[in-house]
């Protein structure tokens, strides 16, 4: 009876919008959740972090099991994007732990670097084709002696936008491995950036916890109307029109975007 006297419904609600752009896009995690958190709430910047990173973290274990039911995890490449997020995210928690978690530069760090990884998600969501076609044009197909040490340098850019924002996980590497692995089937690729995003969110989550970011009550609320809606969603995603809420989702991202971007 304790449990659920701590349950806040406002954060359940939460839960259950954003679990259903999850469970529809498979993208809106942390690129709305976190937002959410800050500007409704007013969520102290680095507790949104925190406590997201953990929500993504318990939400993105149950997909992971159910891609590595169906085979469709491409192990290496989870392994790494792992080898350049890892060492990465631990230096990044170190380094707000230097800045002090509560300090104005720690706090603007947050706000300007949830706004670019905001915008970089919008544009994977808007323009993710296009920009395939012209890297093809002008690229072409990369050597294979490239792709392995690229795929590395993405899994360290993503520990650094993922431990300072919790956005990033999701679209933009989804995105980058697109580019990197042309002839990946779209499962194994989605797959792939799940199964790596588990161990990336729950590092930097438990590095948050460390810092003292983590509101266990706000997780517990937001996790209660979450995975229900993820669940429900994504069993009845197929009759709904896929394209139209992606698009709507990358204006309301562009939106946020703009609104942390002019934050004093």
């Amino acid at each position: 009876m304790d449990f659920f006297s701590q349950i806040d419904p406002l954060f359940v609600i939460s839960g259950v919008v954003v679990g259903t752009l999850v469970g529809f896009t498979g993208v809106g995690g942390g690129s709305l959740m976190t937002p959410i958190l800050i500007l409704l709430f007013g969520i102290h910047p680095a507790s949104a972090v925190g406590t997201d990173l953990l929500y993504a973290a318990a939400t993105k274990t149950a997909g992971t099991a159910v891609h590595g039911f169906n085979k469709t995890i491409d192990w290496k490449v989870v392994g790494l994007l792992a080898a350049g997020s890892i060492p990465m995210t631990i230096i990044t928690i170190l380094m707000i732990y230097w800045l002090g978690v509560d300090s104005k530069t720690t706090q603007s760090l947050i706000t300007k670097v949830l706004g670019l990884a905001l915008l970089l998600t919008s544009l994977s969501l808007f323009a993710r084709s296009y920009m395939m076609r012209m890297f093809e044009k002008r690229f072409g197909v990369l050597d294979s002696s490239v792709v392995s040490p690229v795929t590395i340098l993405v899994g360290a850019v993503l520990g650094v936008l993922v431990t300072i924002s919790s956005v990033g996980a999701g679209a933009i590497g989804v995105t980058a491995l697109v580019f990197l692995y042309p002839k990946m089937p779209a499962q194994r690729i989605v797959g792939s950036d799940i199964a790596h995003a588990v161990p990336l969110t729950l590092l930097a989550g438990l590095g948050h916890w460390v810092l003292g970011t983590i509101d266990w009550h706000m997780l517990s609320s937001l996790l209660v109307g979450s995975i229900p809606a993820i669940v429900i969603a994504s069993m009845v995603s197929a009759k709904v029109p896929e394209k139209i809420i992606r698009y709507a989702l990358g204006l309301i991202l562009l939106a946020v975007c703009a609104r942390f971007w002019f934050l004093p």
